[in-house]
């Protein structure tokens, strides 16, 4: 069971190994949302995630025979570098499966704390499934991200930092995947002040607990689609669930298209490079249902390759119109794309990219097609270009834009 003694023993073990993730009022979300906001940065992290608390603390709680086993764990990339780094602290052997479609980032920083990497499967429900195949077979101590009690008590030390640092905090927000976080965060934050109410966020294409819990039972998801790759989980916890129950008051669920506008937000904001999963409780701040509450949002990790944060940007940048892409039909004679480009220059657009398309009339002589990809300051601006565009007798369509690059 989860004890206050066992929650101040993990939160005692883990502060050997953490970094002091204190509180970050932010202004810009507070203002948004009518709330007053701080995020608990755990992205921050040693290991670039709340991870290696759960990871660690578990870790101290095993017998000397169990630890030289060899360790194993499945993972989408977080909880694989806490359990490598953990393993590397008490000098023993860590297998790591993770599946293929990992961010390169997460699986080089879990082979630099001296983990031996396995890629399989499209999603974690298919990489645990063979980790546990390996830990019978090879006779190594499986190490669960989420569906342990252990792991749980040691993610809860979040809850304890938390209430230590905001005694008067009303509703924490915190990301859902297989619910190991969740679990410790919300059991604790309970036991230390029945008030607090604890919201629990997951992606919309990968609720398995919301589902769950509208069932009264652990459900499986036939499919995860998610950009949150560190919550695509189809199952949740079993061990974990009852707690779920029990103390989480809410769940609500995150777009993607959501995630990507947070990510601008965050970075903009606050300088801070937070991964999708660790973005969800940000972007739920948005839409909450209530105001002048103090609200604490866990970015549970910040561990994102380089592709990733590129095509993030662009899209985010799309989402808030300071990128668009329009089609406009002209006649194919010298002078009019020196036309075009003086007036969206005299708007102060940016034109980025051009595609001329003599092809899309019989007779181009009747009008070719020219398309143009800029940038604006945002929705209002792009809506006047597009005005002035059509007034000068250009006609624009606007077409989604295929990269930027």
């Amino acid at each position: 069971m989860l004890t206050m003694d066992k929650f101040e023993e993990a939160y005692n073990t883990v502060q050997k190994v953490v970094n002091p993730t204190k509180l970050i009022y932010s202004e810009y979300f507070s203002e948004i949302s009518g709330n007053k906001v701080y995020f608990k940065p755990e992205n921050l992290q040693v290991t670039g995630a709340y991870r290696i608390r759960g990871a660690y603390y578990k870790i101290s709680t095993l017998s000397e025979e169990e630890r030289n086993k060899g360790l194993i764990t499945a993972s989408a990339g977080n909880h694989a570098q806490g359990v490598a780094f953990a393993a590397k602290a008490y000098g023993v052997k860590a297998t790591i499966v993770m599946p293929t479609t990992t961010p390169l980032i997460k699986v080089n920083r879990t082979k630099s704390y001296g983990a031996e990497v396995i890629l399989y499967g499209d999603v974690y429900d298919e990489s645990c499934q063979y980790a546990l195949e390996l830990a019978e077979d090879k006779g190594y101590t499986f190490i669960h991200p989420f569906d342990d009690l252990d792991v749980a008590c040691g993610q809860g030390s979040i809850a304890m930092e938390i209430i230590k640092e905001l005694p008067t905090v009303d509703y924490i927000l915190v990301p859902i995947g297989g619910g190991g976080l969740a679990t410790g965060v919300s059991t604790l934050a309970k036991m230390l002040n029945p008030h607090i109410k604890v919201i629990g966020v997951e992606p919309k294409g990968a609720a398995c607990m919301k589902e769950s819990l509208k069932n009264g039972k652990v459900t499986t998801l036939p499919t995860v689609d998610t950009i949150a790759d560190g919550t695509a989980v189809k199952t949740p916890g079993s061990n974990i669930f009852p707690y779920i129950q029990e103390n989480i008051d809410e769940i609500i669920t995150v777009d993607d298209s959501e995630l990507i506008v947070a990510f601008l937000d965050m970075l903009e904001n606050h300088k801070m490079l937070v991964e999708n999963s660790g973005l969800l409780t940000a972007a739920a701040v948005k839409n909450l249902p209530f105001n002048d509450k103090k609200v604490v949002s866990i970015l549970s990790g910040g561990n994102m390759d380089v592709i990733t944060f590129a095509s993030v940007v662009q899209h985010g940048l799309i989402a808030r119109s300071r990128i668009f892409t329009v089609s406009v039909l002209l006649p194919d004679k010298p002078g009019e794309l020196k036309n075009v480009s003086s007036i969206i220059a005299d708007l102060q657009g940016n034109i980025i990219k051009l595609e001329h398309n003599q092809f899309v009339n019989l007779n181009r002589n009747a009008a070719v097609e020219l398309i143009i990809t800029m940038e604006a300051f945002g929705p209002e601006h792009k809506d006047k270009i597009m005005h002035v565009l059509a007034e000068k007798g250009y006609r624009p369509m606007e077409k989604k834009p295929k990269s930027i690059y």
